[in-house]
Order: structure tokens, then C-alpha cells, then sequence
């Protein structure tokens, strides 16, 4: 195994050891994970309590919240605390579960997304055939799907990561544990691992990318809409998740193609899909949609009239 002498690491962090932009960036990324914790949360609620939840696209989207919560959940509140501390530290075990569930929870969200692209796919090319294609049964079915491919791409990495002797030093150039930082620590030749994970993640995000934007583009070209409202209707929808489809997939892109050699760099796109994208999307997906607006304001009007009676 690949233990060795280290049963810790200390997070190198984002920032240098100036007090007062650590203070405010505290302040910055507290409000951030508030807002991204908040605004799913209000997703989550909107849907399962409106007529919302019975639809495909919605149905995905309460995942994609969920996932969005998640995500940055195992890295945020570490994050945010080590502003605060002197000594970022972070043990073996922690730091492999961060990695594990990190990888887990962000590749269920870019499967998440195909299935999304899939179901608007089929919600505009093939109108007649909409409710057989997209039956209850399927959408479960790439749920479990996308869930299941998330392991085993998150195990991969962990069974990677836990086989490397790491003996010294134990400075992770990062705020959280991801695997290029700890291939820079082992003690050993990562060469050939540094390849694979490239190969692993970095051309899966770039060939999922090309898809989902591929197949938005074939959506937006065959768009058939009778109506002039059923058209805005369906290029705003398309519009919102290929909004964020970009936000989420440059930055990861960026991280884990072609080499793992500008860490610096990586911090920052990290900060991005981690923190920034996920606190947009309820945003994106709210304010750019009427029938979540109009969802929204049935289930807060109703439960404060529940209140008032």
C-alpha cells in the first residue's frame, strides 16, 4: 500500500499568508456556499413540491441540484475553514474520501448532464415519441446509469492514488485532495499515471463536452416549433443548459488537459467548478425559466397561506 511514512498532508490552500485577503475571502466564499446551498435548496423544494417533478427535464434537474450540493460540500467547508487556520492539515484517510467523493459526485453531474442533453433531444426532435422515450422507467435507469459510472471512475482514481508510496514532503500544492497534487508527492515515477488519468478524465471531459454541444447544435438546428412561444420557450431551455454546460466543462477541461505541470493555474479553474459554477446554476436555471418561476411562486405563496390559516 501506499502509505509509507505519511499519515498526513497540508494543504498548501489557494492563498498566500496575507491575513487580511484571507479574511475577506472567508467572507467571499462563506456567502458563496450559502448561496449555492440556498439556491439548490429552493430547487429541490420547488420541484417536489409543484407539478414539476412529473416532467424529465425537472426530474434530472432536482438531481443536478443535489449533486451540485454535494459536490461542493466535500470541498467548501474545508476549504473555507483552512482560511481561517495556520496549519491546513488534512489525514491520509480524509484526504483519500475528499478525492473519492470529489471525482464521484462531479462525474454523476457531467453524466447527469448527458442525460439532460438526451431528454431535449428527445423533447424536440421526437415530440410524438417524447413520453415512451423518456418513460419513468428510463429516467431512473440513467440515473442509476450515471451513478453507477461515477464510482467506478472515482475508484479508479483512489485505487491509482492509494498504490503510490508517498514518503515526503507532505505539502499539497492545492486547496483540496485531487489527483495531480498527490502524483507530485509520491515517491516514485508517475509518468505513466499522470497519462492515464489524463486519458481517464481529461478526454472524457473533452469528448462528453463535444458531445453535449454537438448534440445542442442538432437541437437548435432541427427545432420545429409550431409556435413562435414554443420556439423561445425551447431555445431558452436548450440556452440555460448549454450556459452551463460551459461553465461547468471549460474549467475541468482546462485542469486536466494536457498536463498536470500549472498547478497555479488548476487552483483557480478548480475554484471555478467547484465554488463559482455550481452558485450560478440555480440562477441560470430559475431565472431563465417560466415555468420554474411560476412553480416557485405557487409553492411559497401556497405554504404562506398555509401559514397564515
Amino acid at each position: 500500500m501506499g502509505q509509507e511514512n505519511i499519515t498526513e498532508f497540508i494543504l498548501m490552500g489557494l492563498l498566500s499568508d496575507d491575513g487580511d485577503a484571507k479574511a475577506a475571502c472567508f467572507v467571499l466564499f462563506s456567502l458563496c456556499y450559502f448561496a449555492i446551498l440556498s439556491g439548490n435548496l429552493l430547487i429541490l423544494i420547488t420541484i417536489k413540491g409543484s407539478h414539476l417533478r412529473e416532467q424529465p427535464m425537472y426530474f434530472f434537474l432536482s438531481y443536478l441540484s443535489f449533486m451540485d450540493v454535494c459536490f461542493t460540500s466535500t470541498v467548501a467547508p474545508k476549504f473555507i475553514t483552512d482560511l481561517l487556520v495556520q496549519q491546513k492539515t488534512i489525514s491520509y484517510k480524509n484526504c483519500m474520501a475528499q478525492m473519492f467523493y470529489a471525482h464521484f459526485f462531479g462525474a454523476t453531474e457531467i453524466f447527469i448532464l448527458v442525460a439532460m442533453a438526451y431528454d431535449r433531444y428527445a423533447a424536440i426532435c421526437r415530440p410524438l415519441h417524447y413520453m415512451v422515450i423518456m418513460s419513468t422507467k428510463v429516467c431512473y435507469a440513467l440515473v442509476m446509469a450515471s451513478i453507477v459510472g461515477a464510482f467506478v471512475h472515482s475508484l479508479i482514481h483512489v485505487l491509482i492514488i492509494i498504490e503510490l508510496p508517498f514518503c515526503g514532503p507532505n505539502k499539497i500544492d492545492h486547496f483540496f485532495c485531487d489527483v495531480f497534487p498527490l502524483l507530485k508527492l509520491a515517491c516514485t515515477d508517475t509518468r505513466l499515471l499522470v497519462i492515464i488519468v489524463i486519458t481517464t478524465t481529461g478526454i472524457l471531459a473533452i469528448l462528453t463536452f463535444v458531445a453535449l454541444v454537438i448534440s445542442y447544435i442538432i437541437i437548435l438546428s432541427t427545432l420545429r416549433a409550431p409556435s413562435s412561444e414554443g420556439r423561445r420557450k425551447a431555445l431558452s431551455t436548450c440556452g440555460s443548459h448549454i450556459t452551463v454546460v460551459f461553465m461547468f466543462f471549460l474549467p475541468l477541461i482546462f485542469t486536466y488537459v494536457p498536463t498536470a505541470d500549472s498547478v497555479s493555474d488548476d487552483k483557480v479553474f478548480a475554484l471555478f467548478y467547484t465554488m463559482i459554477a455550481p452558485m450560478f446554476n440555480p440562477f441560470i436555471y430559475t431565472l431563465r425559466n417560466k415555468d420554474m418561476k411560476n412553480a416557485m411562486r405557487k409553492v411559497w405563496c401556497r405554504d404562506k397561506l398555509s401559514e397564515q390559516k
